[in-house]
């Protein structure tokens, strides 16, 4: 228990000193909010213009596929801001050498090399997301069910965890590609999987790449299933199905890393 507190209050910490940093420079955080804002403002736009022409898209509704937008923008905005600028600096860490200080530190060295900074310029994405899910569901006529609610916090936290694993595991292997673009090019098509229902893949062409990224690299699911846990009709297997998965990913990433971090050669080695 102790340990979580002293972690928390370093996270707390670091979290504070970036907004300070981040304040610095207040040109510069407005310019990368309002493209943010602009990107949300196209996406909307986008997908109004094609339930003008459509009431159904792969059986989600206007409201419900609102609402999924919503979620996707909400999760990928604390992915961004939590995680995403840590792990992209793992690569620079280890070509310069400066990933052995970070070794050194009394701390744990997931912990410290994931987390150390918080883009909060990122950070109203989460907040425009809950935005737009909260008016979806507005427009979907949905009474509150606590259950309900509670059952979608849980899913919710599982994708951004299994987001989080799949993105923790692609750093890894910058410990043997040195560069790690190449690999970010598949964190970028994940989330590109992440945008569209699970429902799109269907037919004879799309039904094996839809079971491959939901079964085996389960992309699919990270906002699939809270999105389908609050507007659709949910199957409580798919929730115990994220769950164990979330469970086993959290595992296996961290012992790719700590065996990754094994086959890192210092700067003085």
């Amino acid at each position: 228990m102790k340990s979580l507190t002293r972690y928390a209050r370093l996270w707390f910490s670091l979290g504070r000193y970036a907004f300070i940093r981040e304040l610095t420079f207040r040109a510069n955080y407005v310019a990368k909010l309002a493209v943010e804002v602009l990107w949300l403002a196209i996406l909307l736009l986008f997908y109004r213009t094609v339930f003008a022409r459509t009431s159904v898209i792969a059986t989600w509704s206007e409201s419900e596929y609102l609402f999924f937008v919503g979620c996707f923008f909400a999760l990928e905005g604390l992915v961004e801001t939590l995680f995403l600028e840590n792990c992209n600096e793992f690569s620079d860490l280890i070509r310069s050498g400066d990933l052995d200080f970070f070794l050194l530190k009394p701390i744990d060295e997931q912990f410290l090399l994931s987390c150390r900074h918080v883009d909060w310029s990122t950070a109203p994405n989460f907040i425009m997301g809950v935005g737009v899910m909260a008016i979806a569901l507005y427009q979907h006529h949905w009474v509150f069910d606590p259950m309900q609610a509670g059952l979608f916090l849980v899913v919710f936290l599982c994708g951004l965890l299994m987001a989080y694993c799949f993105l923790l595991s692609l750093t890894s292997a910058a410990i043997w590609f040195t560069r790690n673009q190449s690999l970010f090019e598949l964190w970028w098509l994940f989330t590109s999987l992440m945008r569209y229902p699970r429902d799109i893949f269907v037919g004879s062409w799309a039904y094996p790449l839809g079971w491959f990224f939901t079964y085996i690299i389960p992309v699919l699911l990270v906002v699939n299933l809270p999105a389908s846990v609050m507007v659709k009709v949910f199957d409580y297997r798919f929730v115990a199905f994220m769950l164990a998965v979330t469970a086993l990913l959290l595992v296996l990433s961290r012992r790719f890393f700590r065996y990754a971090l094994t086959r890192y050669r210092s700067a003085s080695s």
